[in-house]
């Protein structure tokens, strides 16, 4: 389920970016009087389908992968966006000091050292 949410991501993504910087023939659509129309309808459950209907191909397909994405995304990693602790960003920090590891203990000492004859420590 996670790459086909990020498969309906990257649709998503790229069909906003094509729809809006115009790059394929719907720079003189006028998407407020259709797609707004009918998503204002959606917001207050009398859908109108005939404005969404009118609506170039591409509009369709994008309004058509965003309801994808929330089908997909109970059952994808992406619903980690919403359990996310938000106290861990205020969390403090966590100390990590370096030290020479200690020398292991002499078999029989159980962590005495008993100072041997001629040893320099």
């Amino acid at each position: 389920m996670d790459y086909l949410a990020l498969i309906l991501l990257g649709i998503i993504v790229i069909l906003g970016i094509v729809l809006t910087l115009g790059i394929e023939d719907t720079s003189h659509y006028e998407y407020r009087n259709t797609v707004g129309v009918w998503f204002r309808s959606l917001a207050t459950f009398h859908p109108n389908v005939r404005a969404i209907t009118s609506a170039p191909f591409l509009y369709q397909l994008h309004a058509a992968a965003a309801w994808a994405i929330f089908i997909v995304w109970p059952f994808s990693r992406l619903v980690h966006a919403w359990s996310y602790p938000l106290w861990y960003l205020w969390r403090p920090y966590i100390v990590i000091r370096s030290r020479v590891a200690d020398r292991p203990h002499e078999p029989g000492t159980s962590g005495r050292r008993w100072r041997k004859i001629g040893v320099p420590y």
